[in-house]
Order: structure tokens, then C-alpha cells, then sequence
């Protein structure tokens, strides 16, 4: 079994990462940058190292700062997380090369499916439907083009590596083809490492559903479900749950077959999840192979609530050798579960990231209540980086169960300092859209107004601070009182023309 495990990630997940840990009797190594260095996953780890300046390029993007790192640690296990170098086909090679236990898929693996590219074609070879796209050959603009037009609009650019939504951009005319696709392959390029672009044909009212799958070296496989995660902004997963509402036994035994079976197809060899867009619900519903991550995905807690296993500790002891832990008879779902994604944002401003300092932070707690979170009271929240700062995850025995749980933990939540999507969140969960489970990707621009505050904190505060200064004039005599006389020593009655 691993011993010692460096956690080449920061935030949320390597706190998740660790906690397994401590149930294991792993040691964890933390590490950070420059702009991490009094974060609360350096400070809950066994030990910690530095990896250079803040930005990403630099620190949690850079290969040989890790190696490093895990080698001066006397690391004997690196685990990549989610989102950086998790998906790097060139990180799982160097860790085996350093002698080091990558936890995750080999390389061969991440590699084959990492590339969007290669995914769709190992998808294609194993019979399973993919969205009807390209892969242009020629990745200038003109080649891109060439493809966009041969599929036609709307279509969306993504980049071959990496996943999250970041990169992709939607088309919907010639016009907009050549600022889209220099776009995206810049935050490609900048987020991967890799700008190469690929083209899908734009679906547009299906629901993201994606396919929980493990497997090992013995060539074992098995599904934990699915999870519906439609509600996106931005092409960013926003409120997840399980399971579906828009899957009947049928259809979800046809789709967890199809993921089995693409998973299959390429030897997959730890936990990862197959990714699907849905058209339509019942046993008609038809569904289309996206792409496959090689890595645990942000979602990972409702699965675990649901079905009662430990997906991290399934990741290690894969890893260390060991076999799939349960076999699809012994595994089964109960319940519903939900996870909403806390973020220093502000939904009001087109949900702009927010840096700063958590000056008061308190998590729900509760029957059902988990909270995955990398920050505490005092955290300060760089500009360099994601700005989630936790998943609330709920669990309930019906899916009404769990909206309820969701709304109550979300109003007990505090987060102060910085701006927060907590009351987006609600007013999400609280639609009637939603309650009824008649969502799809398009949900939040949909209802876009209904989703936002119809009373912006500012205009609450503004409002405040004209009435105090209209009494405050109201109140305040017209002479100051002189020295002796009552009220001379209240500084408010001596500012006659002061405003808040």
C-alpha cells in the first residue's frame, strides 16, 4: 500500500485527497505556490513543499517542480487530483519514471482518451454513438473553418486536451469563426498546454450525463451510475445530481453498457468517468459518447453518498496494485443526492471571479450534509486560479428530500468577504424548472432573469445609507455644540454635510 502520497493539486481536493488519507494511515504531502503558502490544504497536510510563484505555469503546471517535490518529500505516490496535470499523459510517465505510483490510469490510457480526438475514435471503433464532428487535420483557421462548415452550425470549438469547459467556444455563423477560434485555442493553450481544436456539431437541448466507471490491470470493469449534470453556465457544471431524472431502466442500462464498453475498449485502469449528452427521456431517449475523463471528477461525493463507497480509497488501492473493491452485484444506489458548487463570483456581474479574503466562513452541518472544501475564515483567494471554494453535497431518501436539505444548508451558509453564487444557487434549486427535474444545458441562460437578484446587495446598501443620511441631517442640529454644551463630544453631530 502507498505510504507516503503527494498530492500535486491545491484547494478543495487535496483536502478531500488527505481526508481518505488519514482513514488509511497514508502520509500526505502538500504542495503549494507562492500565493498558497498559508492555504489550508498546505496547513492539513503531513508536510509541505514549495513549488514556485504563483502562477500556474509555474507551480502546478510544471512537471519537473513536482518530480522535485515528491522526491525531496520521499513521496512514493503522486495523485494528480482534478483540473492541472491530472489529465497529462507526459506527468503519469515522468512519476513511473521517477519511480513513483501515479495515481490514475497509464499513460497509454490518459493518453489515448485525453486527446478528445482519440476518444471519439475508440468510441466510434467500440459501436457507441458519438456527436457528429471533425478533427481538422489543419489547425489553422482556415482548417477549422473547413470543418465547421462541413458539419455546419452551430458547432462548437473544443480543445483536443483537458475538459471543464474551458476553451470551448459556441459558433454560430462564419462571422464569428476566426475570434472563436483564436479564443479558444489561447485558454487552451494556456490551461492544457496543448491549443489543438476539434469541432462538434452543437446539440442544442440535451441534458450531460456522465457515467461513473472503475477498473483495473486484470481487466475488470464496472459502473456506479450516473449523474446528471445539466445544469451548467458557461459550459461549467453548476448543481449536479443523482440519479437522473430523465432516465428510465432502460435507457440507463443502455448507457451504462455503452460506457463499460468504451472504458473496455482501451484498457481502463482506475476510476474515470464516461461523459454522454442525452436528447429526449423514456426509452427513446437517444445519447451521444463526449468524452471520457481520466481522472475523479469534480462530482464525485454524490456517487459516493449514494452508493456508500469511498472513490479515492478505491483510486489508492488500485494504484497499489489491488483489484476493483466491488463487483456491479454488490454495488447498488439508494437515495438521491445533490452537489452544489460554492465560487467567489458574482452572478450579478456575468458570475466574474472574485479575489480576496474570507473575513467570516461557516459550512452548514447537518443530518445529510457534507461540505468538500479547501478554505477556512482568513483564507485568502488568489487571482491565479479556479475560484470554487466548496461543494455542498446532500443527500435525501427522494430527490424532493435532497432539494429541501439543499435549500435549508444553503441558507445557513456563510461567506463574507468576497462575493458568492450561495443565493444563485438557491434561487436555482428553487425553480420551478428544476423542481419538476425539467432541465437541460441551456436551464441557466434560459432563465437567466428569474435566476438573478431582482434587489442587488448594492442597491440594498445604497438604500440603507440614504435613509441614515436623510436622518442624520434630519437630526443633526444646525450649529455644532460648542464645548460643554449637550452633545459636543458626539463626533455625528458635528459632521453636518458627512455621507456613509
Amino acid at each position: 500500500m502507498i505510504t507516503r502520497l503527494l498530492i500535486a493539486n491545491r484547494g478543495e481536493i487535496a483536502v478531500r485527497i488527505m481526508r481518505t488519507c488519514e482513514m488509511l494511515g497514508v502520509e500526505t504531502v502538500a504542495v503549494y505556490s507562492d500565493a498558497d503558502r498559508n492555504a489550508r490544504h498546505v496547513t492539513e497536510a503531513s508536510r509541505a513543499v514549495p513549488i514556485g510563484p504563483a502562477p500556474a505555469a509555474d507551480s502546478y503546471l510544471s512537471i519537473t517542480r513536482l518530480i522535485d517535490a515528491a522526491r525531496a518529500s520521499g513521496a512514493d505516490a503522486v495523485h494528480p487530483g482534478y483540473g492541472f496535470l491530472s489529465e497529462n499523459a507526459a506527468f503519469a510517465s515522468a512519476c513511473v519514471d521517477a519511480g513513483l505510483t501515479f495515481v490514475g490510469p497509464s499513460a497509454g490510457v490518459i493518453e489515448r482518451f485525453g486527446s478528445k480526438i482519440e476518444a471519439r475514435r475508440t468510441a466510434t471503433e467500440a459501436g457507441v454513438p458519438v456527436v457528429p464532428g471533425g478533427e481538422p487535420a489543419d489547425q489553422t483557421i482556415a482548417g477549422v473553418e473547413a470543418v465547421v462548415r462541413a458539419i455546419g452550425y452551430p458547432a462548437v470549438l473544443k480543445p483536443s486536451a483537458g475538459g471543464g469547459g474551458k476553451g470551448m467556444r459556441i459558433v454560430r455563423h462564419d462571422r464569428e469563426l476566426g475570434a472563436a477560434s483564436e479564443a479558444a485555442r489561447r485558454e487552451a493553450q494556456a490551461t492544457f498546454g496543448d491549443g489543438t481544436l476539434y469541432v462538434e456539431r452543437l446539440l442544442e437541448r440535451p441534458r450531460h450525463i456522465e457515467v461513473q466507471i472503475a477498473g483495473d490491470r486484470d481487466g475488470r470493469l464496472v459502473h456506479l451510475g450516473e449523474r446528471d449534470c445539466s445544469v451548467q453556465r458557461r459550459h461549467q457544471k453548476v448543481i449536479e445530481e443523482t440519479p437522473s431524472t430523465a432516465l428510465t431502466p432502460s435507457t440507463r442500462h443502455r448507457l451504462t453498457t455503452a460506457a463499460v464498453t468504451v472504458a473496455q475498449a482501451a484498457g481502463y485502469d482506475n476510476v474515470g468517468t464516461v461523459e454522454f449528452l442525452v436528447e429526449g427521456s423514456g426509452d427513446d431517449a437517444r445519447f451521444y459518447f463526449l468524452e471520457m475523463n481520466t481522472r475523479l471528477q469534480v462530482e464525485h461525493p454524490i456517487t459516493e453518498l449514494v452508493t456508500g463507497v469511498d472513490l479515492v480509497r478505491a483510486q489508492l488501492e488500485i494504484a497499489s496494485g489491488g483489484g476493483v473493491p466491488w463487483t456491479e452485484d454488490n454495488i447498488s444506489a439508494r437515495g438521491h443526492a445533490m452537489e452544489c458548487r460554492v465560487y467567489a463570483e458574482d452572478p450579478a456581474r456575468d458570475f466574474s471571479p472574485y479575489a480576496g479574503r474570507l473575513t467570516l466562513y461557516r459550512e452548514p452541518t447537518g443530518p445529510g450534509v457534507r461540505v468538500d472544501s479547501g478554505v477556512s475564515t482568513g483564507s485568502v483567494i488568489p487571482v491565479h486560479y479556479d475560484p470554487l471554494l466548496a461543494k455542498l453535497v446532500v443527500y435525501g431518501k427522494t430527490r424532493e428530500a435532497a432539494r429541501q436539505r439543499a435549500l435549508a444548508a444553503l441558507g445557513r451558509y456563510v461567506v463574507l468577504g468576497v462575493p458568492s453564487n450561495l443565493s444563485f444557487l438557491g434561487r436555482v434549486l428553487a425553480h420551478p424548472r428544476f423542481e419538476r427535474g425539467a432541465i437541460d444545458i441551456g436551464f441557466v441562460d434560459d432563465e437567466h432573469d428569474a435566476l438573478q437578484d431582482s434587489q442587488p446587495a448594492a442597491t440594498v446598501i445604497a438604500a440603507v445609507a440614504a435613509a441614515a443620511a436623510r436622518a442624520l441631517r434630519r437630526d443633526t442640529p444646525s450649529r455644532a455644540p460648542m464645548a460643554g454644551e449637550h452633545g459636543a463630544s458626539d463626533p455625528w453631530a458635528r459632521l453636518h454635510d458627512w455621507r456613509m
